[in-house]
Order: structure tokens, then sequence, then C-alpha cells
């Protein structure tokens, strides 16, 4: 729905095509779509991490997030980059100023790896909570975090994990009680649109902002590699939204 509406804005001669493949796969699905032709792909999980390895050349950010959302082919090179952080880093912008504040990341798959990426460009404090320890503590060491905890004062708390999504929409990451009132609250998850914990949250007193904003901007970052040009967020979001029916 993101790319359609935005290929129609901008009067592209283009379509978006979904394949779905197996992890096993991976290697031979993207070597028999360049094959037919296909120069563009948008990668999802579970293979963000598998596409950074097919790249002959990758962008300073998929290297330090180490994944990579979008293939892209130039030359009969495979290019790969990550707008994952460009979303969450301009869905943040939009919120405010973020330079030496706090941020408190749940997750450390490789949602949270982008979340933190872009946090540390804003020039946040950031820590990272996870339920296994030890892989929370990777993703802090590999980009310049720190192990955090519920319990640690922040200004902005991302959830950056599927704890919420449906089915499982009654799950929330953070109890109630753990919700900071003066802190803004962000879901990276967009299905349902208001998540169990941004619904607590905003009776909490908090400021609040949904998964869609950085589902919309990511996509629009990506359509501008493929491009060169940037379509309306605005409208992309009003497409989504019917789409997921929020």
């Amino acid at each position: 729905m993101l790319h359609t509406t935005a290929y129609a804005t901008l009067g592209l001669d283009a379509s978006y095509e979904v394949h779905d493949v197996l992890p096993s796969q991976l290697a031979a699905r993207v070597a028999e779509l360049r094959a037919s032709g296909m120069k563009q792909l948008a990668v999802s999980l579970p293979h963000k991490h598998a596409a950074l390895d097919l790249a002959d050349k990758a962008s300073e950010a998929s290297r330090a997030i180490g994944a990579a959302n979008t293939l892209t082919e130039v030359d009969g090179l495979i290019l790969a980059d990550n707008t994952d952080w460009i979303g969450v880093t301009r869905m943040l912008e939009l919120l405010g100023s973020w330079k030496d504040k706090t941020a408190l990341v749940i997750g450390a798959g490789g949602a949270a790896r982008a979340v933190v990426y872009a946090t540390r460009q804003l020039g946040m404090r950031v820590g990272v909570v996870n339920r296994t320890r030890s892989r929370a503590e990777r993703l802090a060491s590999d980009l310049g975090a720190a192990l955090g905890s519920l319990e640690d004062p922040y200004d902005l708390l991302v959830n950056a994990t599927t704890v919420g999504m449906q089915p499982d929409i009654d799950a929330t990451p953070v109890p109630a009680e753990m919700l900071r009132p003066e802190a803004t609250i962000c879901d990276a998850v967009y299905r349902p649109l208001e998540t169990r914990l941004l619904r607590e949250a905003r009776a909490r007193g908090c400021r609040t902002q949904d998964g869609l904003d950085w589902l919309v901007l990511q996509a629009v970052e990506q359509i501008r590699l493929w491009s060169g040009q940037s379509p309306d967020p605005a409208a992309l979001r009003r497409a989504a939204l019917a789409e997921v029916g929020g």
C-alpha cells in the first residue's frame, strides 16, 4: 500500500511485488530476481541480517546496525542500505530535540539496533533492555549504549519488539506502573495502531507515538534512494491508516 501509493503520487512507472522467501532460499531467490531484471529489493524479517552479507557494498549505517532492509543494484553491484534508522530519526525529530536526553530501548533485534543507532546519532544517552541479557550487552557494546533497566530514569522509551502486536494484543513489554508520566513512549508496533503499551502510557499522562510514522518514514527514504524523489509522508500515512484500520 505504501509503495503503490507513492509510485502513483510521484507518477513513477513502477510496481511493488511481494515474494515470500524462506531463509534457506534467500541467496538463490535474490539471484533469480536480479536475473529477471529486478534491481531494487525491500527486505523484511527475518532476512535483514543475511541481506547485508549478500551485498557487495554497504552503507556505514547498515554496517554499524548489522542489518539491511534495502538492496539496490548499481552497475552490477548490490548496495545495502538501512532506512529503518532514518525512519526512527525523522519520527523523533518531529517530536522535538533529543540531544543530551536519555532513551531506553526495549529489544535487541534488528529494529532495536536501528533505534539505538538513531538515538545515538541524535546525541542521546541510551540504555538497552532485553529478556536475554547477553544480547542486550552485545548490542550496547556494538553501538555505544549501556545496559539498561526499566527502573532507570528516561525521557524516551521505545518498544522495538513485537510484544503487543496482533494477535497478542493484551501483552505489553512494560508494566503500566513503570511508565514515567513525563516521558515520551514510542511503539514500533502498528497492528493494532494503539497498543496496550500506548493506551496505558496515555492514561499515565505520557506523550505517545505509534509505529506507523516509523514505517511510513523509512519507506519514504527507501523510495528516495531508488527514484531520487520523496513522496509526501502524509499521503502515505493516510493510505496506511486505511490499510490497518486506524
